[in-house]
């Protein structure tokens, strides 16, 4: 035995002596005496635990903050021994609701690849604007959200999809490379989506819708793609009124030549039609594929022209110009599904093949150059 665990020993024994001398009336009194810190302990350490439990499993902290110590206590190695030299990897915080991470590892191996690129010679005289583009035709309605009601089909106001056929409440980035789509180049299989269109109550389907990718950032040649299967939301559902207007505007030989009797729209020449603009801000967080409100994770540029701090990473400025043909000279009485016009708002399900997007970035943004539908000058 060793010296501390004789003393110990030793310690007991006389103890059980000096108990067992004491008159029987003292007894129970010693005993309760002896037992007092262990009373008064024992809620203490309870609570501990408690606490303990309930922080760890709410994800603020990964670990208890009071724990035995010592090997013996532990079960765990003695410091110096082999077991314990060998430092294992720390078990990151569990991603809090709504917050959707991606592999930092895979995402800087991404980036290097992306900008070990050569990119493709530029050829004849294009237009020196940062920019290439999808042309798309409206797909179908469902009064589905993935992204805001993913997995809840009816849940959501209803909406008008173009791009991937597929898109439902239980889209996810996976399906997408399933599904056929709506757009020019056929290698473009996102979802998008925005409130359904109606004048007196009649649905009212844009004509075409043109999704321009650019750069509204002073240097470009640092854009790089976004990750397959970001989303993001661009404006609010909720919004009813706005001090700029409803920001539907008349394209076309005449432009503007009135308004709607409620003021809210304008009124088309006969060679011109309502065109609704929706642009995403491009900037990223780098780590988040989506975020509890849908764009938290998403930034737009600082006056400078360069990404902010906080969102360091420029990816493409994704526009959506909404063309309604059948929209011209009457523009009375049109809401949207989301409620009035100043409700419009536009949802991105990234689905882009990555070898084709990475290319037109590549070849088109980082070049300064416009590009057409298919990635070329």
């Amino acid at each position: 035995m060793s010296r501390a665990g004789a003393l110990d020993a030793g310690e007991h024994l006389r103890t059980e002596q000096a108990t067992a001398a004491q008159p029987a009336g003292r007894g129970w009194a010693a005993r309760i005496g002896r037992l007092g810190p262990v009373l008064i302990a024992a809620p203490v350490v309870l609570a501990i635990a408690v606490v303990s439990f309930i922080v760890t499993d709410s994800g603020e902290a990964s670990t208890p903050q009071a724990a035995p110590t010592g090997p013996a206590a532990t079960g765990s190695p003695a410091a110096g021994s082999p077991a314990a030299s060998a430092s294992a990897k720390p078990s990151q915080k569990p991603a809090k609701p709504g917050w959707v991470a991606v592999d930092p590892d895979e995402q800087k191996a991404r980036t290097a690849a992306f900008f070990a690129r050569k990119p493709k010679p530029v050829t004849g005289k294009p237009v020196r604007v940062p920019e290439f583009h999808a042309t798309c035709t409206v797909s179908h309605h469902a009064d589905d959200d993935p992204i805001v009601f993913p997995g809840l089909p009816g849940a959501s106001h209803n909406h008008t999809f173009w791009g991937n056929k597929t898109v439902d409440s239980r889209t996810t980035a996976a399906s997408l490379r399933a599904g056929a789509t709506t757009c020019n180049p056929k290698q473009d299989r996102s979802g998008y989506w925005i409130p359904t269109l109606y004048q007196n109550g009649r649905v009212v389907d844009p004509d075409e819708i043109t999704v321009y990718y650019g750069s509204r950032l002073k240097d470009p040649s640092k854009t790089q793609p976004f990750p397959y299967g970001l989303r993001m939301v661009e404006g609010d559902p909720k919004k009813k009124s706005d001090p700029n207007g409803n920001r539907f505007w008349c394209a076309g030989i005449g432009g503007e030549v009135g308004r709607s009797k409620d003021g809210v729209f304008p009124v088309c020449a006969p060679t011109a039609h309502i065109v609704r603009q929706i642009t995403f801000p491009d900037c990223w967080d780098g780590k988040h594929l989506d975020s509890p409100d849908h764009q938290a994770h998403m930034s737009g540029a600082l006056h400078t022209g360069a990404c902010p701090r906080s969102h360091p990473v420029p990816i493409p400025s994704v526009s959506f110009v909404i063309s309604y043909e059948a929209l011209s000279a009457k523009t009375d009485g049109i809401t949207l599904s989301s409620g009035n016009s100043f409700s419009m708002h536009a949802d991105f399900f990234n689905g882009w093949d990555e070898e084709a997007l990475a290319a037109r970035v590549r070849n088109c943004l980082n070049q300064g150059v416009k590009c057409n539908a298919a990635g070329g000058f």
